[in-house]
């Protein structure tokens, strides 16, 4: 076609394989590799399929029989009937797939190839399962335990290029909670080296952070000491809040001419005066 719609169907190519270049470029060297092998599996699956399918006659052909003549060479002749194929039998005929050399990863321990590993799988770390040592250098911690050993924030496990990858568990505690965030030591102890810088800085904010924590302490010590003081202090301290009861002692003239007689309290001081009848 020499129109318009036959100049978009040649433009649509490039803009395709465009798309699938930017797509590829966000793909790390581990998913490639991944991609790759997955490829070569399906093609030799495909190949061996198609050698064990039995061979069929083209489409459409039909059998019917014929009858042949022979001469016996005797002055008679015999006729007999054979199937033949209205089609010759066409054979599928398959060009075998290209011989390709699988894109094995090499183990950064032992320098082997490998195929696939549980490390490559969940921490993209090109490690063997034979070479996977979970006690020392492979070892899964939390992420609690990332962010209080190695001064971690969440910035930093979260956001901060390449992201680190994790894997999630059942919290053993209580499984209701929600899932454990399991991180690869290796991987924090770099991602820690990556924010301070160096082993010493990483040493000195320990040791600064727990210098804060025993002040922090002693503060709270402090505190409590004193609310104990003041507690002791206002249980000792009673006030009496009971009715005074006046104790008189004898009795004393004042005034002979009027009668006039007073008391004295003898706790209070009071005097109380009173005339005789």
């Amino acid at each position: 076609m020499d129109g318009p719609e036959a100049g978009c169907s040649q433009d649509a190519p490039p803009d395709t394989a465009k798309s699938e270049t930017e797509s590829s470029t966000t793909l790390t060297p581990h998913m490639l590799a991944k991609i790759e092998r997955n490829r070569q599996r399906a093609l030799m699956l495909r190949q061996a399929r198609l050698a064990s399918r039995p061979l069929s006659t083209g489409e459409g052909a039909t059998c019917c029989k014929v009858a042949k003549t022979i001469d016996t060479g005797a002055g008679f002749f015999i006729e007999e009937e054979t199937a033949e194929d209205e089609q010759q039998e066409r054979r599928v005929v398959h060009q075998p797939a290209p011989v390709m050399e699988p894109d094995y990863l090499i183990c950064d321990e032992c320098q082997k190839p490998f195929m696939d590993s549980y490390l490559s799988n969940s921490f993209d770390l090109s490690v063997c399962d034979k070479c996977r040592d979970n006690d020392e250098k492979h070892k899964l911690i939390s992420r609690t335990e990332a962010k209080q050993s190695y001064l971690l924030k969440d910035c930093d496990l979260d956001k901060r290029e390449p992201l680190l990858r994790f894997i999630l568990r059942k919290n053993p505690h209580n499984p209701h909670w929600g899932d454990m965030k399991l991180y690869l030591k290796t991987q924090v102890v770099k991602r820690s080296l990556e924010v301070w810088g160096t082993e010493e800085a990483l040493e000195e904010a320990k040791d600064t952070r727990e210098e804060n924590k025993e002040v922090q302490k002693q503060k709270r010590f402090n505190k409590k000491v004193k609310e104990l003081r003041r507690a002791v202090r206002s249980s000792m301290f009673k006030k009496d809040t009971s009715v005074h009861q006046h104790e008189f002692g004898p009795e004393e003239l004042l005034d002979e001419e009027e009668d006039l007689y007073r008391k004295v309290c003898r706790t209070c001081g009071h005097e109380l005066t009173f005339e005789k009848m």
